[in-house]
């Protein structure tokens, strides 16, 4: 199950940088993941500098 980016993101770009899978784009206000190339490693959320990321449920 692919992690979701809630309006808490500043667009920092620091998930982006180190998916694993490039599975993290610019959307118009926050940066979004496409679940069809998420893995679900976690790394985007555990880099994130506001939490901003999280499983979804």
């Amino acid at each position: 199950m692919a992690r979701v980016i809630n309006s808490d993101c500043v667009m920092c770009g620091t998930c982006r940088d180190n998916c694993p899978v490039g599975a993290i784009s610019e959307g118009a206000d926050k940066f979004e993941i496409n679940p069809n190339e998420c893995i679900d490693c976690g790394v985007c959320e555990s880099v994130c500098p506001t939490g901003a990321i999280s499983e979804n449920n």
